[in-house]
């Protein structure tokens, strides 16, 4: 038992009345992003760089 074009049409309609229509590509950004980062965490990828710092001389490379 799935989704048909008529029930998909609909909550498309009601998620538009919901939210209107600036809303929407926000909220769609923010899903996006956060596919992205579950995506790069399965995978082992880090957002933050690590930081080396040489003891001889105490800077950052």
């Amino acid at each position: 038992m799935g989704l048909g074009a008529p029930e998909i049409i609909l909550i498309l309609a009601a998620v538009l009345l919901l939210f209107g229509g600036k809303k929407i590509p926000e909220m769609m950004k923010g899903l996006g992003k956060g596919m992205k980062e579950f995506k790069d965490s399965q995978n082992g990828i880090s957002q933050e760089e690590p930081v080396i710092i040489k003891a001889e001389e105490g800077k950052a490379i």
